[in-house]
This record gives structure tokens, C-alpha cells and sequence, in this order.
């Protein structure tokens, strides 16, 4: 009101306007242009790809570098012996040292600092000025593994032992073959299709039978009456819904199955408590007569379905080697074998930009260039990465190494990550789902980060993993009825052993190492007697 009254050249009354102070206030609102400086981390396409490539398995990198390989002209396999085995290594002593970096043969040394993708600290020019002292062919020293797939087959290449190999019958193959000849309806021998398609490894229909026909359009009574007609095929007990009509299927067949039997499926919560006296009431048979019955349970097969193929579980090969060397230390090594080796020929690049005058295919070689060159950078980071972290880990958890779980220490990601000087969702990403194999076995390296539990005598923490052993170890040495420990008596032994610890932390630990309760422990150690 006041501006627009200035404005108008009047003055209101009561008011002693000031010409500088309306100024302002007119000033302040028109556009302005102001500078201002800040820094903003873009994740950019290769940033994100660098993220990626530390999170991935070997297995999920291997599948990646196949589509790189195949969508990039510029990339080749590598076939050289450049990067052998004892290049990976780094050497953790009994003591406290100062880690080095993996000398590796590297496309520049700008690809050897230190890969912090969550800070945004990848410091890789992905040139070809950096690439080509070393990139110049496919035999450059760029590659820096084994080939995963191997070459050194020395008969013909010509035979393929899977080929020649009999391939294992699939249970819904099994399944199949029997619903040809055991039905002749068309109809029904379409909805027994659909049945079996909805069949688990394990040989049961989890889906729900009213869905199951509103999909197909049909009765629920027709669906049933297909499901009878499977539930006979063989294994006997395959297509049960759940695990006792599993169970009564393969009783049925056997001529075992009578009104005490069908009362004891009916309870197997409290078979599974070992509550055979409770159990022996129920079904109204004597305590000889009910272990007669439970034999015959432990005769069936609860899961009938893995008699035949099934996916074969994959083997975990492990990322990194440890194994300890004549003086104490530990000789820390990436398995070459699983890091696929690519090379980047900028000779064909060269040539092809030599030999060209088309822009548009400039400008895709030099994407090319530069995706090329930016993935073997990563590629190699990647593998220097998990190194140091593993290297690291070995030294902070060298008593694991040396003498079991009973010295594994606390430790978390901030440890490390200051350690090495790199952020904790870096150590996250490049600990998920990569193995170390000992001479203990292989674990995770997620497994080496564990809570601290406090020392009642004010000494070191200890870990929650050493924890557990000590409670494993507590209820391994229970004999009989009369010697099992209750969770109130552990924590008093592991009190007495300088473990200060709740009761309910170890009624959590106990359950994480699927152990029954005190309760349901003497009910087993009394039936065994």
C-alpha cells in the first residue's frame, strides 16, 4: 500500500515516508542475478557403472563383461600370461604394517588411486592418451587375470563334456510323462499341465486351488479332481499341498494309515516340541505304540520332489585367497581366475579413424573409446578395491586366522573404511556377496563384521560371533536331561568366562543358531534315554 501510494506521488498521513528505504524495498523486489558457488556430485553414466561393478559377484561381473565384449568392437579378451597369479598378492605380518597398493600391470597410474564411488572420488581419465602405451594390441599388458573360461584343454576342441553327459530327468518332466498316458481328456490333461507348472522343487502345490480354477475358467471340483488323479503319480506324496497330506499320501499307499496316525499329522507341532507324552494322549495310543508310529514317519520322505533333477546348487568361489607364510604373516591374493581380463585395441581404433570420414562413426568410436577405456579402469580399481579391504579385514581379524572364532574381534565398516581411507558404503558394496577362502573355510566378508559385546572385567570386547561359539560350545557338552542349561545358567558360565551378557541377547543368539530352547532339550535328552 505504501509503494503504490508513493508511486502516485502521495504521502499517506501519519507516516514520514523515506525515499531510500522505498528504493530498497523496490529493489528487492526485481529480478536480480547473483553468483554462487557450491559443488554438487553428478552421477554421471560410467560413476554409476563404477558403483555397479563393486557390487557385483564374480559370476554377475563375468556376464557383464560378455555384454560389454559383445556390445563394444574395441574390447578383446585377453589372451596373454601377463598377470599371473603371485601379481594379486599383498602380505599382511603378524603386526601392525602399512598396507601397499597391488602392483599391477595397469593401463595409467591414474587407475591405481583409490575408488570411493559413493564420495565421488574416481579420479579415472578415460583417454586414449592414457591408454596407448599399453592398450596398443591384443596382447597389451592390460589384462590383468586368467581367462575364466581356460584354454588349456589340450585335446580336441571338438568335444564337449556336456554333450556327452546324460542329462538328469526334471521332476516336472516326470510329472509330464506320466499325465500323457494316465489322461486322456484333453481338458483335464490341460489342467493337469497347469498343475504341475505350479509345483515347487520340492514336489508340493502351493498356490491356491479357487485361484488355480478362476485362472482357467473351470470348477473348482473339476481342479480337484485332476489334482486327485496326479496326487497318485510317482513320487509317491508329490502334488500334497502341504506336509502332513504329504505325509498321509505316502501312508495310504503303504496300508499304514489309520485314526491314530491321522491324529498324530494332525499334531506334528507337538512332535516337533517333543512333546511325546502330550503327543501319546492325543491320538490315545500308549508311549511303545506312539514310537512305533513316529518310526514310520521317519521312514516318509517329507519332500518327495528331490528324488529328481533340480537346479544343482552353485559352488561360491572365492574372491580372495588367504594362506599364511613361513614367517607368521599372511599372504593375501585375489583369485585371477574369476576376474575376467579385457584388453582394449586402439590400433583397430586408430585405423578405423584413419580410414574414415564419416562424423557419425567418429563420434561412435570415440564412445566406444572412451566406454572401453573407462571399463578396464574400473575393471582394475575393482580388484585393487577388494584387495585392500581384504587385506585389511586380515589384519584386523589376524587371531580369526590364527586361532579360531574364540579371537574373532569386534568390528564394524567405519574401522575399515578409516582405515583405508575410503567411505563406508565403498567397504558396504565391495564386502556384499565376495568370499575370502582360509584354511578355517570360506566365508563371506561380511561375516567379519561383528557387534562388540562388553568385557565384565573392563578387558578387550568381545565378538558376537565368538559369542555364539562359546554358547554352541556350552550346550554341545550337555549329556542328559539333568545337564541341560537354561538361558539364565548361560549367561551366569559366560559371566564366570568375562562375557557380560543379557539374557535375552543370548535366547536371541541361541535361536540365530537354531538351537531349541532349554525346555525342548530335555524333552530330547529324556526320550533318548
Amino acid at each position: 500500500m505504501l509503494l503504490d501510494l508513493y508511486l502516485n506521488g502521495k504521502k499517506p498521513n501519519g507516516y514520514k515516508t523515506s525515499q531510500k528505504a522505498i528504493r530498497r524495498g523496490v529493489m528487492a523486489l526485481s529480478p536480480q542475478i547473483k553468483l554462487k558457488q557450491g559443488q554438487q556430485l553428478a552421477m554421471t553414466p560410467q560413476l554409476q557403472q563404477a558403483i555397479k561393478l563393486l557390487t557385483l559377484t564374480n559370476i554377475e561381473l563375468a556376464a557383464f563383461v560378455e555384454e560389454q565384449l559383445e556390445s563394444n568392437p574395441l574390447l578383446e579378451r585377453g589372451t596373454g600370461t601377463e598377470n599371473r597369479r603371485e601379481d594379486g598378492v599383498d602380505v599382511v605380518p603378524p603386526s601392525e604394517v602399512d598396507l601397499t597398493e597391488l602392483d599391477l600391470n595397469t593401463p595409467s597410474k591414474a587407475a591405481a588411486d583409490a575408488l570411493d564411488a559413493s564420495e565421488g572420488q574416481l579420479n579415472v581419465d578415460a583417454t586414449m592418451a592414457d591408454m596407448a602405451p599399453s592398450a596398443a594390441s591384443v596382447g597389451g599388458d592390460i589384462d590383468w587375470s586368467k581367462a575364466g573360461s581356460g584354454g588349456t584343454f589340450s585335446g580336441s576342441n571338438d568335444y564337449d563334456p556336456a554333450a556327452n553327459t546324460a542329462q538328469e530327468i526334471s521332476l516336472s518332466e516326470h510329472l509330464s510323462a506320466q499325465l500323457a498316458m494316465a489322461v486322456s481328456d484333453e481338458r483335464a490333461r490341460m489342467i493337469g499341465a497347469y498343475l504341475i507348472d505350479q509345483v515347487d522343487e520340492n514336489g508340493y502345490l502351493r498356490a491356491d486351488l479357487k485361484d488355480l480354477a478362476e485362472r482357467l475358467g473351470v470348477s473348482l471340483t473339476r481342479v480337484q479332481s485332476v489334482l486327485t488323479t496326479l496326487q497318485t503319480f510317482e513320487p509317491t506324496g508329490v502334488m500334497a499341498r502341504d506336509l502332513r497330506e504329504c505325509m498321509a499320501l505316502q501312508l495310504k499307499e503303504r496300508g499304514e494309515f489309520d485314526a491314530p496316525m491321522g491324529l498324530m499329522l494332525d499334531n506334528l507341532d507337538m512332535l516337533a516340541n517333543h512333546d511325546l507324552s502330550g503327543l501319546a494322549k492325543v491320538c490315545g495310543v500308549s508311549t511303545d505304540e506312539l514310537s512305533d508310529y513316529t518310526a514310520r514317519l521317519r521312514a516318509l520322505s517329507p519332500k518327495p520332489g528331490l528324488a529328481y533333477g533340480t537346479d544343482m546348487a552353485s559352488v561360491v568361489e572365492p574372491d580372495v585367497f588367504v594362506q599364511e607364510r613361513p614367517d607368521g604373516s599372511w599372504a593375501v591374493e585375489l583369485n585371477s581366475d574369476t576376474l575376467p581380463r579385457v584388453l582394449m585395441n586402439s590400433r583397430y581404433y586408430a585405423e578405423v579413424l584413419g580410414g574414415s570420414k564419416d562424423d557419425k562413426v567418429k563420434s561412435y568410436m570415440s564412445e566406444c573409446a572412451q566406454n572401453a577405456s573407462w571399463l578396464v579402469k574400473s575393471l582394475d580399481q575393482r580388484a585393487r578395491t577388494i584387495l585392500k579391504v581384504s587385506s585389511e579385514i586380515v589384519k584386523m581379524q589376524d587371531g580369526f586366522f590364527a586361532y579360531g572364532i574364540d579371537r574373532l574381534r569386534p568390528l564394524n565398516l567405519r574401522t575399515i573404511a578409516d582405515a583405508i581411507d575410503m567411505h563406508e558404503s565403498t567397504v558396504s558394496r565391495v564386502t556384499s556377496n565376495k568370499y575370502i577362502a582360509t584354511t578355517r573355510g570360506t566365508f563371506e566378508l561380511k561375516y567379519f563384521f561383528t557387534a562388540a559385546i562388553a568385557s565384565n572385567d573392563g578387558g578387550e570386547a568381545y565378538s558376537s560371533q565368538a559369542v555364539r561359539h562359546k554358547i554352541k560350545i556350552l550346550i554341545d557338552e550337555e549329556r542328559d536331561a539333568k545337564s541341560v542349561l537354561s538361558d539364565d545358567k548361560l549367561v551366569k558360565l559366560l559371566q564366570n568366562q568375562g562375557v557380560d551378557i543379557a539374557r535375552r541377547t543370548v535366547a536371541k543368539y541361541r535361536e540365530s543358531l537354531n538351537i531349541p530352547s532349554s525346555v525342548q532339550r530335555r524333552r530330547i535328552m529324556k526320550n533318548k534315554q
